[in-house]
C-alpha cells in the first residue's frame, strides 16, 4: 500500500515538473515576476509665490516605490505625457538693403530685402493648471514668437515670463484653463541604476518616450551651464528633446532635458537633464521677479592643488583659495584678500570652487553671510553683507 502511494507521488510530481519546464521555457509571461504595488495617491499640490499658481510635488518623507525593469512603463508615460508640450518658436532675421552690393552680388537686382523667419523646435512641460510652461532657456533665447502645441492637439501662443540663462531654464505662459499637470519628483532621491523616461518631440516627429537608467548625478564642470548639477541618463535625447520631461519609474519629473554629449549630433546615450532641486528653486523666482535673483561676493576663486599647499605652505588640503578680490564688492568691504582659504559659509564647509560658487548663489541678497577663512595660517571669520549678482553678459 504504502509502495503504491509512493509511486502516485513520484509520477504526479515527476508531470507536474515537466509541466513548469515547458510553460518556463515555450510561455513564460505566464510566470508573476512580482506582486503589483499598491497605486500612489495623488500628490499635495505645493504653495507657489504667486497667487492662484501652484505645482505638485512628492512630499519629503514619502517613500520612493522603485520598480524594477520587468514589468512596463505604460502607467507612467501615460501620467506623465499629456503634461509634456511641443514648443516652437520663430526668429525674423533682417537681410541685407537691395542697396546692399553683396546682396545684388548673389541674389541680382530682385534681391529680396524683407526679414526671413527662422523656426526653431523644442519641448517643455505644463507646471501648473493655470498655464506655466517649463523649457530651457535655449529654445526661446531671442524668439519674436513662441507657441505651444499640446497632446490633445490645441496650438496657442505662449509669453516669457523669464529666463534664467545661467541654468538655462525659462518659464512660459500660456491662456488656457485646466490644463494637466507634471507632478514633481524628488531628483535628491534618485540613485544611479534608477530607470527613466525621457519624454519630447524630437526632429518633429510628434511626441516620443524613451527609456533608460540614470548614468551619474551630480555631473558638474561640464561647460553647459554656470550652474551644473546634472542628471546624465542613457535614454535617448535629440534634437526637439530640449525643455522636454525626465520622468521615474512612477511618471513624476525629476528632471529637464538639457544637453547632449556627441560628436555627430545624434544621440550616443549621453544626455543631461537639470533636475528637479534647482528647477524649483529657480522656477518660482522666475514667476514671481520675472528673473533670478543670487547672492554675490565679487572674488575669483580656484581650487587647492597639492602645488598650492606646497607653495602657500598650508596646514588642509580643503577649501577654495580666493585669487582676486573686487575692491568694491561685498567681500572687498568686509576685509578678504587674495591668498585667503575660504572653509565654510555659514557653517557649511566648502569643498571646491564650483560648489562654493553655488553656494554663494544660494543666499539672499541682503543678508550677512559668516564666511571662515585661513589668512597666514591663522583663523578668521568674516561678515560678508551678500550682494546681488550681476546678469551674464548676452553673447
Amino acid at each position: 500500500m504504502l509502495r503504491r502511494i509512493w509511486l502516485v507521488f513520484a509520477q504526479a510530481t515527476t508531470v507536474g515538473m515537466a509541466l513548469l519546464f515547458v510553460v518556463v521555457t515555450l510561455k513564460p509571461q505566464w510566470i508573476p515576476h512580482d506582486l503589483p504595488s499598491p497605486r500612489q495617491a495623488e500628490a499635495p499640490a505645493v504653495p507657489s509665490p504667486v497667487a492662484g499658481t501652484s505645482i505638485r510635488q512628492v512630499a519629503a518623507d514619502e517613500p520612493v516605490d522603485r520598480a524594477n525593469a520587468l514589468g512596463s512603463y505604460a502607467d507612467a508615460a501615460m501620467r506623465a505625457m499629456p503634461a509634456v508640450v511641443n514648443v516652437y518658436t520663430a526668429k525674423q532675421i533682417a537681410r541685407g538693403s537691395a542697396e546692399d552690393p553683396v546682396a545684388r552680388q548673389f541674389f541680382g537686382e530682385s534681391a529680396n530685402t524683407e526679414p526671413q523667419s527662422v523656426a526653431r523646435l523644442g519641448s517643455g512641460v505644463i507646471v501648473t493648471a493655470d498655464g506655466y510652461v517649463l523649457t530651457n532657456n535655449h529654445v526661446v533665447q531671442a524668439a519674436d514668437e513662441i507657441a505651444v502645441a499640446l497632446g490633445d492637439g490645441r496650438r496657442v501662443d505662449a509669453r516669457l515670463v523669464g529666463a534664467d540663462p545661467e541654468t538655462d531654464l525659462a518659464v512660459l505662459k500660456i491662456d488656457l484653463p485646466n490644463l494637466p499637470v507634471m507632478t514633481f519628483g524628488r531628483s535628491e532621491t534618485l540613485k544611479v541604476g534608477d530607470v527613466v523616461l525621457a519624454i519630447g518631440n524630437p526632429f518633429d516627429v510628434g511626441q516620443t518616450v524613451t527609456m533608460g537608467i540614470v548614468s551619474a548625478l551630480g555631473r558638474t564642470n561640464l561647460g553647459i551651464n554656470t550652474y551644473e548639477n546634472f542628471i546624465q541618463t542613457d535614454a535617448a535625447i535629440n534634437e526637439g528633446n530640449s525643455g522636454g520631461a525626465l520622468v521615474d519609474s512612477n511618471g513624476h519629473l525629476v528632471g529637464i532635458n538639457t544637453a547632449i554629449f556627441s560628436r555627430t549630433g545624434g544621440s550616443i546615450g549621453i544626455g543631461f537633464a537639470i533636475p528637479t532641486t534647482i528647477i524649483t528653486q529657480v522656477m518660482n523666482q522666475i514667476v514671481q521677479n520675472g528673473r533670478v535673483k543670487r547672492g554675490y561676493f565679487g572674488i575669483e576663486l580656484y581650487d587647492i592643488t597639492p602645488e598650492l599647499v606646497d607653495a602657500l605652505r598650508l596646514k588642509r588640503k580643503d577649501g577654495v583659495v580666493v585669487r582676486g578680490v573686487l575692491r568694491n564688492g561685498p567681500a572687498g568691504h568686509a576685509g578678504m584678500e587674495p591668498g585667503d582659504v575660504v572653509v565654510s559659509i555659514n557653517g557649511a564647509a566648502v569643498a571646491e570652487r564650483r560648489a562654493m560658487l553655488s553656494q554663494i548663489a544660494q543666499l539672499d541678497p541682503g543678508a550677512t553671510a559668516s564666511v571662515h577663512v585661513l589668512r597666514d595660517a591663522k583663523d578668521l571669520d568674516l561678515k560678508i553683507k551678500v550682494g546681488e549678482r550681476p546678469a551674464p553678459v548676452s553673447r
